[in-house]
């Protein structure tokens, strides 16, 4: 027995530890996918016209597929190089590295020192310093490589190297030293559960058919793996089909089973070839078949290519297809342990869970149960998909956390500008998990509780680019169509719920609608015939649970938000601008030069085109199609462009008298605004144009709100801003300032003598933080000095300040002051990654050369005796695990140091002033913002709405904007009875063709001031497009707005 396993071992360690250099190559199917075989005849090629004494092997999947094509260089007593996305290129230098006790480091991805397949250890070598191990990277960080212990290291398509690291001496060991029930209760004191998604005690199934009598009994292997986006299974058999064999080969012995089936979907050609060559390979060797090692034991196995029918993942459908029949699930019971298949006793385990058994015999049942949970024990290897910027294998040990998973593993959102939504966990039958769960952790019981199931592994990440209404319907989709139709609940009660998510998703839904769902959800839950029918409607449960605000907005307002419902939407880019512009409009027009008309265009759907296009954050641009190319268009500086230019030919006076002539006769209806900020502003554009009499009410010398006073001259020229503001006065605005809510007047008041008050206060409160020793003067708000320094008041700081704080105001004041030839510094408590302020911002905060320290968290203000502020005492901090946000949390260390200053500058964000809000009667969100009705902008008190930051707390001027446009179409609506707001835009005919001369190359980038002439200056930095530039950004839109019938939506 052991004389067969000796000679395996001996063949496997001359290839796996050989002396010569070697180089292998993974070459699973994302290897292969991503240019493994062309890389492998490269290296090969290169080997033999060279006559090199390198040794070439091609392995399986290391995981982490993103990165592939994965090559692997070992030199003799040094670490394994493992070198990430090689390309033919790469290929000569890292032959030339390996050869001279180096490594090719452009491609060097991470190095192996020593490797654990657990049955066996190997230390491969030391050296390379500044490359990290493998589990240094994030990926593999938290990993636990057990099933995949073997996987991207060994060949696949060697039994030698597999008996080389420890295989199928557990096998050997039970035949040798173990009764069949002694390896039962092994399995049994693992408390391994089945990985196939139920998660039932492996060793209690094993137990029932080992009790039943008789000779014939069946063991099957589901490695059928129907989930979308799921293909952990496939690897395994791509990578470690002996690993599978010998686990059946153990519960063969343990139950009497004398036949095992694997049951594999034939879209698997390379791990169906796999493990037909390793059964052939093991029969070869008398480990399968008759007088298995010299033993009376007889065990034979086979590959059953299945359909790839997801409805024969539920093991009596599998059954029934194995037998020929139909694959549709049987009533249970009886279970497949007492009648199976052919009616005999069988065993049915997935593919990971046969993995873990050779584990659990040579290691022990007590060094399993270890790891993972007490009820959870062992790890899982998941499949992440989606919208990971790491997709791949990741084991991890059960009881992990989701951000475990999502934030470290996988890297975030694939786009950093983007954030993770959810996870879809246990694939289209499994649950969709909110972020702000992430803190659950994966296993059976914690993901259950939150209506999510393990499943066989799969976890699909989703960004905000996901509308969740459509991700439901998308996967009952799926499952409507895979539904076996035998069980009423699932074949007529699953296309019923399809139905009206159709409906849902193109805008025709109803609040009914979302009542019968969830009865449905409930019914087909409870009644179907089988465990895929019963979870079916998971997703949509869970959507409707975590992501109802989605379905509302699907049904009342007829918007998705994502922009992936296609009825509901014309072009990305407009669906995401809050303000709805109409950007493929004034875009074909400028291309057609038709400036004045692109500049109407712009005006009627943002009345500060010159100013936004300056400040907005540009959601547009954040779900630009051409973003998949290369960059998105910068929609923002091109209406900018427009503005400037129209401002500076004087053409723009021609457009406001068209504008005042176009007004809605008086209607004779008062309106009242509070705050002459972004929002309120819009609001009163369409208003006053709509006919009604309008007054802005503000507590400052001049309108703008946030615009004026939060935002430096030189990202916003006041000039810009008082032009545009010239409009207000054309159209009939009547402004009253240096008034205040709260000491000049009150909501009542205005209530009483208007017939709608429109509160648009802003949330310019600041943020607490608690800061030793922070009062005695010297410690100031950075929202009060960017209004002393518009109003020209004096700043009253020392010439050494520290700003605390990481946003938009921090990096405001930090520009502004190192203007004003102040030394600056700032603090901020996490990483530069992290810092929520405009990317574009923070790039010229750096060129301008404005110290900041990173990871320090704010303790006390260090002062003279004589009470002055001489510093800032900061604590370092250390980076801890990720929280719901995907950020690494911080905790605090032993270490401090003095940041040296005259004064300190707290910017650490804005909140809603809650106690004028209680003092007027109105009420508070949870959030703590004046509480609105979501969709209707009502406040409490009747007659009164209230827009921007004041009910969303610190958002976009263009988000105040959005809330702004939508309140005056209600407004109008409720006072007239009649819906007009569309009469005020223009329906502009424009070219309806895809652009064949489209631009080619990435976003083009406008001038800017250079940083020598920045000191002492508050001169305008970004210097805007030329007309050359702005054509040729404008080029580069790819009229997403043009169907294919060559029509155009004009907004």
């Amino acid at each position: 027995m052991q004389n067969v396993l000796d000679h395996l071992r001996r063949a496997g360690e001359e290839t796996l530890y050989t002396k010569m250099p070697a180089i292998a190559i993974g070459m699973g199917t994302c290897g292969i996918g991503s240019g493994g075989e062309m890389l492998f005849e490269r290296f090969k090629s290169l080997i033999d016209e060279q006559k090199l004494d390198i040794q070439l092997r091609s392995v399986g999947c290391f995981g982490n597929c993103s990165e592939e094509p994965l090559v692997m260089a070992l030199a003799e007593e040094m670490p394994m190089v493992l070198y990430n996305r090689v390309g033919a290129g790469d290929v000569e230098p890292i032959i030339k590295a390996l050869l001279t006790g180096s490594y090719h480091e452009p491609k060097a991805y991470c190095k192996i020192s020593e490797w654990d397949h657990h049955l066996h250890h190997h230390t491969y070598g030391e050296g390379f310093a500044s490359l990290p191990e493998w589990n240094e990277l994030d990926f593999f960080r938290s990993q636990l490589k057990l099933v995949l212990r073997n996987a991207g290291i060994i060949d696949p398509e060697s039994i030698a190297e597999y008996v080389a690291v420890g295989g199928y001496g557990p096998f050997a060991k039970i035949i040798g030293m173990m009764s069949r029930s002694e390896v039962i209760q092994e399995i049994k004191d693992s408390r391994l559960r089945g990985r196939g998604g139920a998660g039932f005690p492996t060793g209690l199934k094993w137990d029932l058919m080992a009790r039943e009598s008789g000779e014939d009994k069946f063991l099957i292997c589901n490695a059928d793996e129907g989930d979308p986006g799921a293909y952990m299974n496939r690897n395994e058999m791509e990578s470690d089909p002996h690993s599978l064999i010998e686990g059946m080969l153990i519960a063969a012995y343990a139950t009497s089973a004398k036949e095992g089936i694997i049951y594999v979907r034939a879209e698997y050609p390379l791990a169906v070839k796999r493990l037909n060559k390793a059964i052939e390979q093991a029969y070869a060797e008398k480990l399968l078949g008759t007088h298995i090692l010299g033993t009376h034991f007889n065990f034979d196995l086979s590959v059953v290519e299945g359909a790839g029918a997801f409805v024969c993942g539920e093991e009596t459908a599998l059954i029934a297809s194995l037998e020929g029949h139909a694959g549709r699930p049987r009533v249970k019971p009886p279970f497949p342990s007492k009648r199976g298949y052919l009616g005999k006793p069988t065993t049915i385990n997935n593919m990971e869970t046969w993995c873990n058994v050779p584990l659990i015999i040579g290691k022990g049942s007590a060094w399993f149960a270890r790891i993972g949970t007490k009820l959870s024990p062992g790890t899982k290897v998941f499949s992440l998909v989606g919208k990971s910027l790491n997709t791949g294998l990741v084991e991890l040990p059960l009881g992990e956390k989701l951000t475990t998973l999502v934030y470290e593993a996988g890297g975030g959102p694939s786009n950093p500008e983007k954030t993770v939504k959810a996870v879809q966990s246990g694939g289209p039958s499994g649950g969709c998990i909110p972020a702000h769960l992430f803190e659950a952790t994966i296993d059976y019981e914690s993901l259950g509780a939150i209506g999510a199931i393990m499943g066989s592994g799969g976890m699909v990440v989703m960004d905000n680019d996901n509308c969740m209404v459509d991700s439901a319907r998308y996967f009952l989709e799926f499952t409507t169509a895979e539904s076996c139709g035998k069980c009423t609940p699932c074949r007529e009660g699953l296309s019923q719920a399809l139905a009206i998510l159709d409906r849902i998703c193109e805008g025709e839904g109803s609040e009914k609608d979302l009542i019968t769902l969830k009865e449905l959800s409930t019914h087909i839950s409870d009644t179907a015939l089988c465990g895929l029918g019963q979870s079916a409607m998971n997703p949509v449960a869970t959507t409707i649970k975590y992501f109802a605000e989605e379905y509302e907005s699907h049904i009342k307002r007829r918007r998705c938000e994502a922009g992936t419902c296609e009825t509901l939407v014309a072009e990305l880019c407009s669906n995401s601008c809050p303000l709805t512009m109409r950007i493929p409009t004034y875009i074909t027009l400028l291309k057609e030069n038709r400036l004045v008309e692109a500049f109407t265009s712009t005006l009627e759907d943002n009345p500060l085109p010159g100013t936004l296009g300056r400040i907005c954050h540009f959601h547009c641009q954040m779900r630009c199609r051409r973003e998949e190319l290369d960059s998105p268009v910068h929609q923002g500086e091109l209406h900018r462009y427009l503005a400037d230019t129209l401002y500076k030919m004087g053409q723009e006076q021609e457009v406001y008298q068209v504008m005042v002539k176009a007004k809605h006769p008086p209607t004779g209806k008062k309106i009242a605004i509070v705050g002459a900020g972004p929002a309120g502003l819009t609001a009163a554009f369409y208003l006053v144009r709509l006919g009604h009499e309008v007054t802005i009410y503000d507590e400052h010398k001049a309108a703008g709100g946030v615009l004026r006073y939060g935002i430096p001259a030189y990202r916003l020229p006041r000039d810009v801003l008082d032009k545009e503001l010239e409009l207000f006065d054309i159209l009939g605005v009547k402004f009253v300032f240096e008034t205040k809510l709260g000491r000049d007047f009150t909501v009542e008041q205005l209530r009483q003598s208007n017939d709608a008050t429109i509160l648009a206060l802003g949330a310019y409160h600041h943020a607490n933080l608690s800061l030793e020793n922070s009062e005695g003067g010297g410690v100031i708000q950075g929202t009060e000095i960017l209004r002393r320094q518009a109003e020209g008041e004096e700043l009253g700081i020392g010439k050494e300040v520290v700003i605390i704080g990481g946003g938009n105001v921090a990096i405001d004041v930090a520009r502004s002051l190192w203007r004003l030839g102040h030394e600056v510094t700032i603090a901020y408590r996490r990483g530069r990654k992290e810092m929520p302020a405009n990317t574009s911002e923070i790039e010229e905060l750096f060129a301008e050369g404005v110290a900041v320290h990173f990871d320090v968290s704010p303790q006390r203000v260090v002062r003279t005796k004589s009470g002055k502020v001489s510093g800032l005492e900061v604590n370092e901090l250390e980076l801890g695990p990720y929280d719901v946000s995907g950020r690494r949390r911080r905790t605090a260390t032993d270490r401090t140091r003095v940041l040296a200053c005259k004064s300190v500058i707290i910017a650490i964000g804005e909140r809603v002033d809650k106690a004028l809000l209680e003092m007027e009667g109105l009420g508070i969100s949870e959030a703590g913002n004046l509480k609105v009705d979501r969709y209707t902008y009502t406040t409490g008190i009747p007659g009164v709405w209230a827009i921007g930051d004041v009910i969303s707390g610190p958002s976009t001027a263009a988000e105040a904007m959005g809330h702004a446009k939508e309140v005056a179409h209600l407004i109008d609506c409720r006072l007239t009875g009649e819906v007009r707001l569309p009469s005020l835009f223009t329906d502009f005919a424009y070219g309806q063709e895809i652009w064949d001369t489209a631009h080619e190359g990435r976003q083009i980038k406008a001038g800017q001031l250079p940083v020598g002439e920045r000191r002492n200056s508050f001169a305008e930095v970004n210097l805007g497009y030329t007309g050359r530039q702005a054509r040729m950004e404008a080029s580069r839109c790819l009229r997403c707005d043009v169907n294919l019938e060559g029509e155009v939506s004009n907004g």
